[in-house]
């Protein structure tokens, strides 16, 4: 139960930058965007290099996707694949 609320406010987390970075309006500020909003937020696992940037009826859309490994015990993992956007 608590890696998955771990996970999911992790998730949330990188969402919410993605919806802050779509303001901007070139590749270089949106991945600046996101990536300052990566270093208050402390996650890792996405990076401004690793969004996929759009254009949807004139607004930015930030896409992006990622995996999680969460060690269970022994040889046991527990893996979130994830993915997401600013719209």
């Amino acid at each position: 139960g608590d890696v998955l609320l771990m996970d999911l406010s992790y998730y949330q987390a990188i969402t919410k930058a993605a919806k802050r970075a779509s303001s901007e309006t070139t590749l270089p500020t949106v991945r600046a965007a996101f990536d300052r909003s990566r270093s208050i937020d402390d996650f890792t696992s996405v990076m401004g290099k690793d969004l996929e940037i759009t254009k949807e009826d004139d607004r930015v859309v930030v896409s992006f996707s990622y995996q999680r490994e969460v060690p269970l015990g022994g040889p046991v993992f527990l893996t979130f694949k994830l993915k997401g956007n600013s719209k």
